[in-house]
């Protein structure tokens, strides 16, 4: 049971018919450049993670590297992205979603050019670290500004936005790798040029509304969602949910990162940083960032390695694309636990067939059918929600910290991935290692079964009262 101090169930009313027909009709210029700026951020999460794919190989030669220094420097950007997502918990709070994204956008273009000039693995491997910063802090930031300043009706598309720009550029980074024309220094100091789009952008937009409201500044909160909702809104709805619950949330326990450990408070940590922990087990960043290395490994050629991942790039993206234009139709659970299955079953095909020892160039096409069906199916069900999840699941006075906690679950377990996947392939070979992440499959299957219900077309403060009153199972969702 949660605390008497905490949010009262009947503080902040769940939406009626009459609510629903006062919901925008249409977008404003400003939330489509909020959603913009949000996209540019994870453009360039997936850049800057995806295009060591390609590069490592011409990183490799160039410091003349082993096992070691690979896993170190493409793991790099991971740990600072576990330390950003975790400081920038703090800083969203105090500064604010905008400030924190205008000093993020200034992290991401001083990491590019510091990875761009580094002479050595270790000067490469910090200024990873770096961009790692900024990646954390963005997947923290990004996907809750986004959410915050959306109206409920296109929260979802919006804040998925910021998937399918990650997407977008993994794209971009596997066909820069592909090219092999352009060296590594170019193509990872060539990021710094988004970023640079990213802060002018930021600079001529408005602080989230619930974090105004949240720090007192109501006339402020108003101002700005005159200028992001279209006229004949009910601001004074708005406004008064969000005023009634921010001040029930000022005089309860549950605040803050000593919030997280409240019992009604729970169910929410436990899906945003279980859905995740899964979305990176589920065998996403071992295709992205070592599928070139693992081909090559196992005799392809390099240029026919990189096209394998310029192929999967793409289909990342139509499968996030095709996600994203039907989640709101078909729901987030359902859809979750109609591709997790397919994702499963193309990676124990792919181990069997490194098992049986059908892994040579005749096997080729199976080999690369097998990763175009696994990215087909997790990308567009598993990875759409990972972003998703912290962006709407946890209330007001803890979300920060919710955030900040998801994403570093998120990034540890990629960190993990990335420092002993080529370690566990040499230990126990390339198709064991598929069977495992198969099983991972299985298992997120089963979390979402009994611990995601369906947010499609909630509000914040619907979604929070659910919460509050101890009905956060999937059958409490149901329509």
């Amino acid at each position: 049971m949660k605390s008497s101090e905490s949010v009262p169930s009947e503080s902040v009313p769940s939406e009626t018919a009459e609510d629903q027909r006062s919901e925008p009709g249409q977008l404003t210029g400003a939330v489509v450049i909020v959603a913009l700026v949000s996209a540019i951020s994870g453009m360039l999460y997936g850049y800057d993670t995806g295009i060591i794919s390609g590069a490592l190989l011409q990183i490799t030669e160039d410091f003349s590297i082993a096992e070691l220094w690979k896993q170190v420097i493409a793991a790099s950007i991971l740990l600072g992205a576990v330390i950003g997502a975790l400081t920038c918990s703090y800083l969203s709070d105090k500064r604010g979603r905008k400030g924190t994204l205008v000093l993020l956008a200034v992290i991401f273009a001083v990491g590019a050019l510091w990875c761009a000039v580094s002479p050595n693995p270790i000067l490469l491997s910090l200024g990873r670290l770096v961009l790692g910063f900024a990646v954390g802090g963005a997947t923290q930031t990004a996907p809750m500004y986004v959410a915050e300043l959306a109206p409920p009706k296109y929260r979802g598309r919006l804040v998925l936005c910021f998937q399918i720009a990650i997407g977008v550029g993994i794209v971009i980074a596997t066909i820069v790798g592909a090219s092999e024309a352009i060296g590594w220094r170019w193509s990872i100091g060539a990021a710094a040029v988004p970023a640079a789009l990213m802060l002018a952008l930021m600079l001529r937009l408005p602080e989230s509304p619930r974090w105004l409201v949240k720090n007192g500044d109501n006339d402020a909160a108003r101002a700005v969602l005159e200028r992001v909702r279209p006229s004949g809104y009910d601001l004074d709805r708005e406004l008064n949910e969000t005023a009634e619950l921010a001040r029930a949330e000022r005089t309860a326990s549950t605040r803050g990162w000593s919030g997280l450990r409240e019992a009604w408070v729970r169910p929410a940590l436990i899906l945003g940083c279980g859905i995740a922990i899964f979305t990176q087990l589920s065998g996403i960043e071992m295709i992205i960032y070592y599928a070139p290395t693992i081909l090559t490994d196992n005799g392809f050629d390099t240029s026919v390695a990189l096209q394998v991942s310029v192929a999967l790039g793409v289909t990342y993206l139509v499968a996030q694309l095709v996600g994203l234009s039907i989640i709101d139709r078909v729901g987030r659970r359902r859809l979750t636990l109609l591709m997790i299955p397919g994702a499963a079953v193309s990676l124990f095909a792919l181990g069997l067939l490194f098992v049986t020892g059908n892994s040579g160039r005749e096997s080729m096409p199976l080999i690369i059918g097998c990763l175009v069906v696994f990215m087909l199916f997790n990308a567009g069900g598993l990875q759409l929600m990972g972003w998703l999840t912290g962006s709407e699941t946890y209330p007001l006075a803890v979300r920060p910290a919710g955030t900040a906690v998801q994403s570093a679950a998120l990034w540890g377990t990629n960190l993990f991935i990335t420092l002993t996947l080529l370690s566990l392939i040499t230990a126990i070979g390339v198709g064991p290692s598929m069977w495992l992440y198969g099983l991972f499959n299985v298992a997120a299957w089963v979390f979402v079964y009994f611990r995601m219900p369906d947010l499609t077309g909630r509000s914040l403060e619907e979604i929070e009262t659910k919460l509050a009153d101890g009905k956060f199972r999937p059958a409490d969702f149901a329509r």
